[in-house]
């Protein structure tokens, strides 16, 4: 006896439920497709973030590539002094405190002259023999 008065009681919720998804208005709007890489016509300022997504996954390394270490801290400190040294070394040729002056270290030497108002570096280095001349007009005053 149960069963016939919840049949009534589920034909009349189906029913309902029917009814009230029928009434509803159904709203649509048009598919428009919008690109997100910029290289499609996305928006231009999405491209560094797409590509930092992009670094960030890949995982592939080139098997060619040289593996450097990390440099120990009295290689980062004669590193660091070589600069500096070189660095004033051309401030002062540069300047006219002194016509050439030179460095030298274990792998390369470099000799900076002052050639009539025209900066002149050359390097050279000791491990192949190269040679390169960097000549520089304008910049210094003699």
């Amino acid at each position: 006896m149960k069963t016939n008065r919840l049949r009534p009681s589920v034909k009349l919720l189906a029913a309902t439920s029917l009814l009230s998804a029928l009434s509803l208005s159904a709203f649509a709007g048009d598919l428009v497709y919008q690109p997100i890489n910029p290289s499609f016509g996305g928006d231009p300022f999405v491209g560094s973030y797409l590509l930092s997504k992009a670094q960030s996954q890949d995982t592939n390394t080139d098997p060619n590539a040289r593996r450097s270490e990390p440099l120990s801290s009295t290689a980062r400190l004669v590193q660091s002094l070589e600069s500096r040294l070189i660095s004033q070394l051309i401030s002062d040729v540069g300047s006219g405190d002194v016509g050439e002056g030179s460095f030298d270290s274990d792998e390369f030497g470099v000799v900076v002259r002052d050639n009539g108002g025209q900066l002149s570096v050359q390097v050279v280095d000791k491990l192949t023999g190269d040679v390169t001349t960097i000549n520089v007009g304008g910049l210094f005053n003699p």
